[in-house]
């Protein structure tokens, strides 16, 4: 197959038996754990019980986010590590993955004279973090006020009797959350990484992991100088003194057609609150999501959280507030939760808790990340991996990840110069000619068919997919369509794709078994 062989594997077959460091949980953080320690030139084993961005990653609102609601609870050194953090990223890990989103504020009658000051307030001093972080304003331009006409130029749904102007910001947005996650775990992997889904941590301590592969039932052993558990909300259950209190955030999707003509993110004031928002995110591929709550959560953790009813509603009525046609149950097509791993301080709301990050190791000497959100996933894994160094007394070089793009990274000028499809330019940047051309070698089917939408809603290609299985460790459908691509959050779509996903399985399997 076309360009270096995956290193992303589901099971343990041939796994090593003996590294420096163990990772345990495939998520933001557990990837950049991988990524921070392998490019130190430690020998690293990452690995998930499912998949890549199988829990909290990929139910995020796909936002590289400033900081700003961290302000306003002041939380300035949160707050400011976001800043930072989104400039790294953006600027230098993956610009070809991330975007400025333009974020309007509509000033309508719901929004007093008061209201309106403070968040004007508090989008200046965003744009302050975002110059103490040396982002450039190129990147993310200066927040403006603008009037009605041009509030409603850029927003034509929003409701026009009372509206009075708006406010414009801009923040960090994402191609697709489980991207990021695959293209980290996938640059690890080519700095030398193992990377294996599909394999069970069974217990751990700071030497030892004893692990399941989910295929085939074997289970084997692992020993390591340092273990690190980046496992997110499920944490708590590998390390016991780890104690969280995870918050449900719900979003819903919608099709692009129930807001008409919307090119920038809506921010819809929740009544009542001066820092609380709904956002209204339009997305790349004809979808817009809305969110997001922020809802305690008690008892087991689920694998997959499901959004609850009021909350649906409760979304539905904040942007419906905003919005000239409100918005209905129907125009739901999907919807998706997600867990935050906040630590447990005490009492108070979750949505009160800091969301600034800790690494705690525990009596066994295992080293657990928690805390944080997906912006911040670089210093977490930096901070993790300087304490598992110390912990297992590993000669390790300095953290390079702040100046380390990942695979198919470069700079949006040389990006927009790039002849490949645009879809795969947004996607896998400079590394959409290795896509094409793996496609083409593992198929040998025609571009055109290569690159087609699999159905007129749904623009994913068979060669994303086929990619998916022969680059990114995808073992059945589930992993191409909820996680390599995003079309599993609309159940329709998902169905209309489930051909293509199939197929590329068949088509890659058929390859490899005239090559062995």
């Amino acid at each position: 197959m076309t360009g270096p062989a995956t290193l992303i594997t589901p099971g343990l077959a041939d796994a090593p038996a003996d590294v420096d460091l163990v990772v345990i949980g495939l998520g933001i953080t557990g990837v950049g754990v991988a990524l921070d320690a392998v490019t130190r030139g430690l020998t690293v084993l990452a690995v998930d019980a499912h998949d890549l961005a199988f829990g909290t990653s990929r139910w995020s609102s796909k936002m590289v986010h400033g900081g700003l609601r961290y302000l306003a609870q002041g939380q300035v050194g949160v707050a400011h590590e976001s800043a930072v953090e989104r400039g790294i990223l953006m600027e230098v890990t993956a610009p070809h993955l991330s975007h400025a989103m333009p974020m309007l504020v509509p000033l309508n009658s719901s929004v007093t004279t008061f209201q309106a000051a403070v968040t004007r307030a508090g989008l200046i001093a965003g744009d302050v973090l975002r110059r103490g972080a040396r982002t450039s304003p190129e990147t993310l331009p200066r927040p403006r006020r603008v009037s009605a006409t041009e509030a409603l130029a850029l927003a034509p749904p929003l409701r026009p009797s009372g509206l009075r102007g708006g406010l414009l910001s801009w923040d960090g947005q994402l191609e697709d959350d489980a991207r990021l996650v695959t293209t980290i775990a996938r640059t690890a992997a080519q700095h030398g990484a193992h990377v294996r889904t599909r394999a069970r941590v069974l217990s751990a301590t700071g030497s030892q992991v004893h692990l399941r592969d989910e295929l085939t039932g074997a289970t084997s052993t692992v020993t390591a100088r340092a273990v690190v558990n980046a496992t997110g909300v499920w944490a708590g259950e590998l390390v016991e003194e780890v104690t969280l209190r995870p918050s449900r955030g719900t979003h819903l999707v919608l099709r692009a057609e129930s807001l008409p003509g919307l090119q920038v993110s809506v921010f819809a004031p929740v009544p009542g609150s001066t820092s609380r928002f709904v956002l209204v995110l339009p997305q790349p591929d004809g979808t817009v999501y809305v969110g997001l709550t922020d809802e305690p959560t008690d008892g087991d953790i689920p694998d997959v959280p499901e959004p609850t009813e009021p909350e649906i509603g409760f979304l539905l009525d904040v942007v419906s507030a905003a919005f000239a046609r409100p918005l209905r149950r129907d125009d739901v097509v999907g919807a998706f939760a997600g867990l935050r791993p906040l630590i447990d301080a005490g009492d108070g709301s979750t949505a009160d808790l800091s969301r600034q990050h800790a690494v705690l190791t525990s009596a066994s000497g295992v080293v657990t990340i928690v805390g944080g959100k997906l912006t911040t996933y670089r210093q977490m894994a930096e901070d993790a991996v300087d304490a598992a160094v110390t912990q297992g007394h590993l000669e390790a070089s300095p953290c390079r990840t702040r100046h380390l793009p990942i695979s198919g990274a470069d700079t949006r000028v040389r990006l927009a110069l790039l002849e490949q499809p645009a879809r795969l330019v947004r996607r896998y940047g400079t590394d959409a000619e290795l896509v094409l051309a793996n496609a083409r070698e593992v198929t040998g089917l025609p571009d055109e068919e290569l690159l087609a939408p699999v159905s007129d809603r749904v623009p994913v290609t068979l060669a994303e997919l086929v990619f998916g299985v022969t680059h990114e460790g995808a073992a059945d459908v589930d992993d191409l369509l909820d996680r390599r691509t995003r079309v599993g959050l609309v159940p329709e779509d998902r169905a209309a794709a489930l051909p293509a996903a199939v197929r590329a399985l068949e088509l890659v399997e058929k390859h490899r078994a005239g090559h062995r």
